[in-house]
């Protein structure tokens, strides 16, 4: 025995609390995570070596003291590690357990302070001072601590799987404040021992039961919390074992009743398609993961559906069908020319491809762009088109379309995704190689979502679009068989890279001619048997059409005149179902009968607007075609200004001040007075005045209107005119030349103006038919272009005020 000695490291007497006694030498029995309180009994677990050493000492004196450690993992405690208050204990039996450790049952007696440590090794002696609690009285406020303290604690016990009922009883049998709080501090075992040794060192008895009052509350709170807790997850486990017993009666009915699981049924039926399918390796490994994991998933689960959903739409595409067959280039050929009328330089780049696909079948199909007015059959040539080659027609209009997604799908993660539509068309066409026509790509948004011309470049790639990768399916498609075949009015709207992957074909305007032809071979079989007419009830001769396209359409293609066509025949077919039944032949009169009066007075109007001096004619290109454009001088007054109105744009203000310059310049060789400019305002004008307009093309014919108005000559009243004007007097070329002088020629223009750099234009795409009752000149300068369109002698003028004349007298 060691005869070293330690003071305790708290020795002060504790505030509140009376020492009553000393007890000297006394064992000191270290214990973790255990606070042994007065008047409670404790069984302990000692292993240590000393505190067995220290039990086994122990002869008729059983008295120990009992003291918490401050640090649980601390194996041979020192003084240090040791709290200063612990309790004076009784031991009243040893059991020996197998392990040479032993089980010893203790009684708290009182609370003790160790002053001083006596001895360290083989085990810890100390002397302690007894600590007695000081009388309190029992006023109101103890004894509704008192009372709140027993109804938590039973509370707690009643609803505690762990402690025993008899507790309550015990606890309802203490009368005393400071024993109650010593003895439910000791009985709950959800109280830290740090909370206990606070406890236990607590002198004041009011503290002391509001302490353990606020412990008793928490742990109120988080019994029930633990049983709230406690009864949802038992009414989930016993909804989900319901649902499982309830499948597992239903597969042993299912069994009984010799019917398979739907659920590895469909597995099944999936499973076969995806052998059919057709699909690279590497579509259907990921399609076959897929359709593993559904196969582990409960039909009952969220993501079953959606699963099932993307491995059918994997299954179902057409990875591997083609149309395929040989084409007959002659059979295509008289397909095209059956279906429309004239479009020679579109059937040639078809059957070129078609005649190239028999050479080399593996060949990418071509993405065409049919670039023209309304109406002039667009869409219906690419469903010819397809009937030529025998393939799927599809068609997508792409009209307002500003969400990228409408292109490439959503992603899985979105609640009702699906693939974009170029995959769904697909889909619906049931082959690889169908022929897909993007309408009105001109006419595509974009905003805050995407923008959807982007999306298309990769679609419209040959190089790219052999791997298109949707944003649903996640894989790779081929589309590099697929033909297609984009629509658009103008091409101005279309992004650069965009048009750069597409071949641009122009489809221009019809002339009279060829609308002729169309009528007498589509428009009017096709509206006689929609409006439920015979041929043997209604006729259109030549001339009755010819007075339709001239007076009631002016347009570049057909729609306009279709629709007019049609007014006729449901006008015979209320006849015929008011009980005349007698045939009808179509007559200028009957028209104006069934129309009404004239709408467009072509015949006419150049001439009667050309009536005065300051006039003339120009061509204009509109996305809907070519018309006539009237430009308006006029004279007054004034000091030298200038006014342009008719809500023109830019470029056509500066060439309004262009061929105002190049008229001034050359005042003096055109008989104009240089004096003059000084004493009046000029002012042009472009009807109409509610339409925008803009572009260089009406050059010349401002200059001839201002030269017109000064020299006081009126322009020929059959001529109309084009170009772009310089500084210099040189005239440039212009665009749109076909649709200009198809817009002349139904105007009733006899004579046109052009630059001398569009005469190839002319040559290519105008024919003999087209260019029959008009005669084209052409000029390279101002000059050129004033002694074709103004009257140069006194008798020239005469000549040309008796064919205004004769041609408004013929109209009236």
């Amino acid at each position: 025995m060691s005869n070293e000695t330690s003071k305790s490291p708290a020795s002060a007497p504790e505030q509140g609390m009376t020492v009553t006694g000393i007890h000297k030498n006394l064992p000191v029995l270290p214990v973790r995570d255990t606070v042994l309180f007065p008047h409670a009994v404790l069984p302990l677990t000692v292993g240590r070596e000393s505190s067995v050493q220290l039990i086994n000492s122990l002869g008729d004196e059983k008295q120990i003291i009992v003291v918490a450690q401050r640090e649980a993992r601390v194996d041979s405690p020192v003084p240090t590690d040791l709290f200063a208050i612990g309790t004076l204990a009784t031991v009243h039996k040893v059991v020996k357990m197998p392990n040479q450790s032993l089980f010893v049952f203790t009684e708290g007696e009182e609370r003790v302070r160790i002053t001083n440590y006596g001895q360290l090794t083989p085990y810890l002696r100390a002397d302690s001072e007894a600590l007695a609690e000081s009388h309190i009285d029992k006023t109101p406020e103890i004894e509704a601590l008192q009372r709140n303290v027993l109804t938590l604690f039973q509370q707690i016990v009643s609803g505690s799987p762990t402690l025993s009922e008899e507790l309550q009883t015990v606890a309802m049998s203490i009368d005393e404040p400071g024993r109650l709080a010593d003895f439910v501090a000791a009985s709950l075992p959800s109280l830290a021992t740090k909370d206990k040794q606070e406890i236990l060192e607590t002198s004041d008895v009011r503290v002391r039961m509001e302490r353990i009052n606020r412990h008793l509350a928490k742990e109120l709170e988080v019994q029930l919390l633990r049983s709230k807790i406690q009864t949802e997850v038992q009414d989930q486990v016993q909804q989900t074992q319901r649902e499982y017993y309830l499948r597992e009666q239903m597969k042993a009915i299912q069994k009984e009743l010799g019917e398979s699981d739907e659920g590895q049924r469909d597995v099944e039926d999936l499973r076969k398609k995806i052998e059919a399918a057709g699909m690279p390796e590497e579509v259907k490994k990921e399609a076959l993961k897929e359709l593993s994991r559904l196969s582990r998933m409960s039909p009952a689960a969220g993501d079953y559906s959606l699963t099932r959903n993307y491995i059918e739409w994997l299954a179902v595409l057409p990875w591997s069908k083609s149309s395929g067959g040989e084409v007959d280039i002659v059979k295509a050929k008289d397909i095209l020319d059956e279906d429309h009328y004239d479009l020679q330089k579109v059937k040639d780049r078809i059957l070129d491809y078609l005649s190239v696909r028999r050479l080399k079948p593996a060949m990418k199909g071509p993405i065409l762009c049919f670039v023209g007015p309304p109406g002039v059959g667009k869409t219906s040539l690419g469903r010819s088109i397809a009937r030529s080659l025998g393939r799927k027609f599809v068609r997508l209009s792409l009209g307002g379309v500003h969400d990228e997604a409408e292109i490439r799908g959503h992603r899985r993660t979105y609640i009702g995704a699906l693939p974009g539509q170029i995959i769904q068309n697909i889909r619906r066409a049931e082959t690889n190689d169908p022929v897909f026509m993007l309408d009105e790509v001109d006419k595509l948004g974009r905003d805050f979502r995407g923008d959807p011309a982007s999306a298309l470049l990769e679609t419209l790639d040959p190089e790219q679009n052999f791997s298109f990768r949707d944003n649903y399916l996640d894989v790779p498609f081929d589309l590099s068989k697929v033909m297609f075949i984009c629509t658009a009015n103008m091409l101005d709207p279309v992004p650069e890279p965009l048009r750069d992957r597409m071949e641009i074909i122009e489809l221009q305007g019809y002339s009279e001619e060829e609308k002729l032809h169309i009528a007498n071979r589509y428009l009017v079989p096709r509206q006689t048997e929609e409006n439920g007419v015979t041929a043997e009830q209604i006729e259109f001769p030549e001339d009755a059409i010819r007075f339709l396209i001239r007076h009631y359409t002016r347009e570049a293609g057909v729609r306009n005149l279709e629709r007019t066509i049609g007014t006729v025949c449901r006008k015979q077919a209320r006849r015929i179902a008011e009980g005349k039944p007698e045939k009808l032949v179509v007559t200028r009169d009957v028209v104006q009968e069934f129309l009404g009066g004239i709408k467009v007075r072509v015949d006419t109007e150049v001439a009667e607007r050309t009536k005065r001096s300051g006039v003339a004619v120009g061509l204009a290109w509109t996305p809907a075609g070519g018309d006539v454009l009237f430009i308006e001088a006029n004279k007054m007054k004034g000091k030298g200004g200038f006014t342009m109105t008719g809500q023109i744009g830019q470029v056509m203000q500066e060439s309004m001040q262009a061929a105002l310059t190049w008229v001034r310049s050359n005042a003096r060789e055109l008989g104009i007075n240089e004096d003059m400019f000084k004493e009046l305002d000029l002012h042009i004008h472009v009807p109409a005045g509610a339409i925008p307009k803009d572009g260089p093309s009406a050059g010349v014919t401002m200059a001839t209107a201002l030269v017109s108005l000064l020299t006081d000559r009126r322009v020929r009243p059959h001529l109309a005119m084009t170009g772009e004007i310089t500084l210099s007097g040189n005239v440039l070329p212009v665009g749109g030349i076909k649709e200009k002088v198809l817009a002349a020629k139904r105007a009733g223009v006899t004579d046109v103006i052009l630059p001398s750099e569009n005469r190839q234009n002319v040559e290519e795409d105008l024919d003999a038919p087209q260019l029959e009752g008009v005669k084209v000149h052409y000029a390279e300068s101002i000059a050129e272009v004033l002694s074709l369109a103004l009257p140069q002698t006194k008798e020239d003028e005469r000549q040309c005020e008796e064919e205004r004349e004769r041609v408004l007298t013929s109209a009236h």
